[in-house]
């Protein structure tokens, strides 16, 4: 089956190649490469000014320098004191990935494939969490997060990760659930497996696309996550990469060189993040987000 549409897919392609006179091409690769230079000339020029001392850029903003300052990335690492920052994102990031991930599985499926009356109101109240803005929570969840004493914990910071992360995955796990067929779930019933075996077993498994999708933005949401960590904590010893680099744009925003270094350490982790998983990716938000 997948041959056969792959062969399907190439021969659409092929066709579409073929009637397509001169000009079309031309004009869709000129649009190609405009949006390639568009893209990648802001993060060259970065890279580039993160090599320069402060008084180099003011000269030449534009070119490249005279001389590579390398000094600038373990100085800006120093004094942003990222090793402890960078720590904390990979814990936030991978800990609210699992979680968000796997209780979205769990919704997905109980909204999916378990008629209950009081599924369509819960289903609603959780839908209705993506019209939820962090500004308009930030509030009541720093009191909520005094008054329990998870203030200044990275527990504290992580519970909030999961509960506003929630409600996207869970409605693409429920939308693409709904294609799988009952049938698969009964039988598995009549084997007498449980619920939660179900899930593990055959919803996990089958789940995989769709979970590839939602765990890409959920990663990209929390490692860029800012507003959240800067409230909800005190200590560097308990923020991540985005509050460290925010340093930079106050006391040292003169010093361009070591503030443009440290928005490339902080860039680093996401383009490595798409360069391993680039072929995932595509796969996912194209069949993730499609079936259902």
């Amino acid at each position: 089956m997948k041959k056969e549409r792959k062969r399907r897919e190439d021969a659409t392609v092929y066709m579409l190649r073929k009637e397509a006179g001169i000009p079309t091409r031309i004009l869709f690769y000129a649009v190609l490469i405009g949006f390639t230079v568009l893209t990648l000339y802001p993060l060259v020029w970065l890279v580039i000014n993160s090599f320069k001392t402060t008084a180099e850029f003011y000269m030449n903003p534009l070119g490249f320098p005279r001389r590579f300052y390398l000094d600038n990335y373990p100085l800006a690492w120093r004094l942003g004191n990222f090793g402890i920052l960078a720590v904390n994102s990979v814990i936030y990031t991978v800990v609210s990935t699992v979680a968000i991930i796997f209780l979205a599985q769990a919704a997905g499926f109980a909204f999916a494939k378990i008629k209950c009356r009081a599924t369509p109101i819960l289903y609603g109240a959780f839908i209705l969490g993506l019209l939820l803005t962090v500004q308009s929570l930030i509030v009541p969840l720093f009191l909520m997060s005094f008054s329990t004493g998870l203030y200044n914990t990275r527990l504290g910071v992580i519970i909030p990760y999961v509960a506003l992360g929630l409600p996207i995955p869970i409605y693409l796990c429920t939308e693409y659930i709904k294609g799988i067929p009952d049938s698969l779930v009964e039988s598995a019933r009549m084997d007498g497996a449980g619920y939660l075996r179900i899930l593990i077993n055959v919803i996990m498994p089958m789940t995989k696309p769709v979970a590839a999708t939602a765990a890409i933005l959920t990663v990209l949401a929390v490692w860029n996550e800012f507003v959240l960590v800067f409230i909800l904590t005190g200590h560097d010893s308990l923020r991540s990469l985005p509050v460290g680099i925010f340093r930079f744009s106050g006391e040292l925003a003169s010093d361009y060189g070591k503030q443009f270094a440290a928005l490339v350490v902080g860039m680093i982790p996401i383009v490595l993040f798409y360069l391993v998983f680039r072929n995932q990716i595509t796969r996912g938000v194209a069949a993730g987000a499609i079936k259902g």
